[in-house]
């Protein structure tokens, strides 16, 4: 008799993954001179399959989930009431964060360096080569943008939006106004539609579970290029500061704000929703993307956590698409710190009124833009001008995004995590109180 093989969680399989980046892309792939080139090559390839397998199935995932979750709603006239609460805790959630950024960043001042300094990096950032792309993207970007994000909630053509732009706020509208006037269809009509709804998405949960099973030889393929190429001899001085100022403003809301909420607001032992959502948080760090994580957010959500699918199925893709806390808390701490370096190399600080305004603008922009590439530096375009500086200053913060971009997607995904147990609490669930199995056995 053979023993049975030993079968590692989702979550051990992704660790090792990275694990295996940091040897591959610090060690291995320096070390192997003209053969790295083909060894980077093999690895994009498998990243970009795993994130094209992802990205093919949010869209329907997100129509099925919102549908059938807005339909189970309408059938006890929750709609409304979900929908109050999960504004209400998304609104909360992503102010904390950003009034965390502009305290950390005020307190340590990563920018208030010698006027040598400051004039250096400013000067250096404005020439930054990957800066023209990214001017392309921003041009004539303002504060009025924030207006835009009504106008997208209602795109002329929703597949188009989607697909061409990446807008999933039209998605979401259109699915939500679809599932509630399913309950004004005859009843022989809306037993139709909740069958189809139904199987539709409990077949998109399945192909979900099967791509997600790659999920670790797709997180290698995308973390083994970023560590190969970090310029890590950059990360010094200044930038460096910046790096960690960033870094512990959200390692507070992720363990401090959003521990505390869990708590006393959810009842739950904070210790077992991070260990429960480990999977998600590995998933979201690799990949880069709330939307594209969003799959597998809603399966361990609700398999691990024992939120209802009715209750996943309406906060989860919508927190993909808008709740955004460390992208906002990121988007303050830029422009804070760009504010700092021009006021360090003779230009005048920032009122407290203009901090207050980007508070305002960072937690509005968050949520405006997250569909668009590059989010959150084309959100702060439209911040700096608010504020009187020149949008060519965020080619200062270039160089440290990309890994940046990783640590903020984490805590913006976890955010929703919670978002849905607390959610799920006040609807008279009881996350993590009747799973069949322990969160340390649970099998993805």
């Amino acid at each position: 008799m053979t023993a049975n093989p030993i079968r590692w969680s989702l979550h051990w399989q992704i660790l090792l993954a990275l694990l295996l980046s940091l040897l591959f892309g610090l060690l291995i792939l320096p070390s192997m001179g003209d053969a790295a080139g083909s060894m980077e090559t093999t690895c994009t390839f498998l990243g970009k399959l795993f994130m094209n397998a992802l990205k093919m199935i949010i869209v329907p995932l997100i129509v099925a989930s919102i549908i059938s979750g807005v339909m189970r709603l309408g059938a006890d006239k929750g709609v409304g009431r979900m929908g109050l609460k999960t504004l209400i805790y998304y609104t909360f959630s992503g102010a904390v964060a950003v009034i965390v950024g502009l305290l950390v960043v005020n307190l340590i001042g990563p920018g208030r360096v010698d006027p040598e300094t400051a004039g250096a990096m400013l000067g250096k950032g404005a020439e930054t080569a990957s800066l023209q792309g990214l001017m392309g993207k921003v041009e004539g970007k303002g504060a009025s943008d924030i207006v835009e994000i009504f106008l997208r909630m209602f795109p002329p053509n929703i597949v188009q939006a989607a697909t061409d732009n990446g807008q999933l706020l039209g998605v979401i509208t259109f699915s939500i106004l679809f599932g509630i006037f399913i309950g004004k269809l005859k009843p022989e009509q809306q037993a139709a539609q909740h069958l189809f709804w139904d199987s539709t998405q409990e077949v998109m949960l399945k192909l979900t579970e099967f791509i997600i099973r790659f999920a670790p030889i797709g997180v290698f393929g995308l973390v083994t290029p970023v560590i190969y190429h970090a310029p890590f001899e950059e990360l010094a001085g200044a930038i460096l500061m910046f790096f960690l100022t960033v870094f512990l403003a959200l390692s507070i809301h992720f363990f401090i704000n959003l521990g505390l909420v869990l708590k006393f607001v959810g009842k739950i032992k904070p210790q077992d929703h991070y260990k429960g959502m480990a999977p998600v948080l590995l998933t979201a760090f690799s990949t880069a993307s709330s939307s594209a994580t969003l799959p597998l957010t809603m399966d361990t959500v609700e398999e691990r956590a024992g939120v209802s699918n009715r209750t996943c199925s309406f906060t989860l893709p919508l927190g993909a698409t808008v709740n955004m806390d460390g992208t906002a808390l990121y988007e303050c701490v830029v422009v804070i710190f760009i504010a700092q370096l021009y006021a360090a190399a003779g230009g005048v600080a920032l009122t407290l009124g203009q901090q207050l305004l980007v508070v305002f603008l960072a937690l509005t922009t968050s949520i405006g833009v997250a569909g668009i590439p590059s989010a959150s530096l084309v959100a702060i375009s439209v911040i700096l001008p608010a504020v009187g500086l020149p949008v060519e200053a965020i080619g200062v913060v270039w160089v440290t995004d990309r890994i940046l971009d990783m640590c903020r997607t984490a805590v913006n995904v976890f955010s929703d995590t919670v978002g849905a147990v607390i959610i799920a609490r006040t609807e008279g669930e009881a996350p993590y109180e009747n799973l069949e199995l322990p969160i340390s056995n649970a099998e993805h």
